[in-house]
């Protein structure tokens, strides 16, 4: 690790301001879902499915607080990770002259990427209670296509947007 970086302070830009808002606003109604809908709960939930979205386990009720407590603990975690860009991998060596274009890059995809995450946990925390409030059996068609989808797209897009930041870097 490069101990050289500079450490300087990205300010938010209104994108990344949006990004913050939707990740804390899933996060606060996945939490408000799961409490106004807990008590309506059977004792036996669904709490996993297999690749094709079907039903295969169950659990106790107690299960619909995992995703509110996993989502709130890897946002704070990336929140917090976010103040932190020089201490981040990158493909390029990181300068004075660079550092600030990077930063701002990386601190973005890190906000991205924990926005997806909230999405994705909202989702499945919604469809939890919903199958276990309707008796219904499936995550739903495409669920997992739309996640690997999205877990190879997002890369290939940043990556190309990475490349492009590089050589105009150079120019």
């Amino acid at each position: 690790m490069n101990n050289n970086r500079p450490k300087i302070k990205i300010p938010l830009q209104t994108i990344d301001i949006a990004i913050e808002l939707v990740s804390i606003t899933l996060l606060i109604l996945m939490w408000l879902h799961v409490i106004l809908e807990y008590n309506n709960l059977p004792d036996t939930i669904a709490s996993h499915f297999n690749s094709s979205g079907q039903l295969d386990n169950y659990s106790s009720k107690l299960f619909v607080w995992l995703m509110p407590c996993l989502a709130t603990l890897m946002y704070g975690g990336l929140f917090y990770l976010n103040r932190f860009p020089h201490l981040y991998n990158y493909m390029v060596n990181i300068t004075e002259h660079n550092a600030f274009k990077h930063y701002q890059f990386s601190t973005r995809v890190l906000r991205i990427v924990n926005m997806l995450c909230m999405l994705l946990l909202a989702y499945i925390s919604y469809h939890i209670i919903t199958v276990a409030e309707n008796e219904s059996t499936s995550l739903g068609n495409g669920f997992l296509f739309t996640v690997i989808g999205f877990s190879i797209l997002l890369p290939v897009v940043l990556l190309i947007y990475q490349k492009k930041l590089n050589k105009t870097e150079k120019h």
